[in-house]
């Protein structure tokens, strides 16, 4: 038998060994924001809901530090974190919304039958927001001190279990 005919063997057994290799390492669970500690991006978004106030940079400047919760109406996640985001607001947390690639039909509906949580509600119809602040999917919480700047970031649906830590970043930031 000729070597050649072993090469593709050699390999298959290769990349065999690194995929189970990689296979038994624990998977990272955080993945950290490059946006932490910077300022958040200028921004000005028109209402997601009529009614409402749209959101802009200007809207976490002073005061204290609030959360920017981005989500949206057709985010499975986002209906298991309404009740949560509801008790972070009774605690005193002003929550400012982002609805990404939504239409004002749906957040009315959504809003309606899961809360309303949020000060107000801006619209990022194209995730131009959504993207420049580092956001990977819907929905994400960011914690933003009263300068504008973005002091922790939530990936994932905030559950029960989340709403005594992300109240102790808020109060971090203050």
């Amino acid at each position: 038998m000729r070597p050649v005919y072993l090469i593709p063997l050699a390999l298959f057994l290769f990349f065999a060994g690194v995929a189970g290799y990689q296979l038994t390492q624990p998977k990272q669970v955080n993945i950290p924001s490059q946006m932490i500690e910077r300022e958040l991006p200028e921004f000005s978004l028109e209402p997601a809901l009529e009614g409402m106030p749209g959101a802009s940079r200007a809207d976490f400047i002073g005061g204290k530090p609030k959360l920017l919760n981005i989500w949206a109406s057709w985010c499975v996640p986002c209906i298991a974190e309404a009740p949560h985001l509801e008790r972070l607001k009774q605690e005193g947390v002003e929550i400012i919304g982002v609805a990404v690639r939504d239409r004002p039909e749906a957040v009315e509906g959504f809003l309606a039958r899961y809360g309303n949580p949020y000060s107000r509600i801006g619209a990022d119809d194209i995730s131009e927001l959504m993207l420049e602040i580092g956001a990977s999917g819907v929905p994400e919480t960011y914690v933003i001190d009263a300068e504008g700047n973005i002091r922790y970031q939530h990936i994932g649906d905030i559950r029960e279990n989340h709403v005594e830590m992300l109240l102790e970043k808020l109060e971090e930031a203050a």
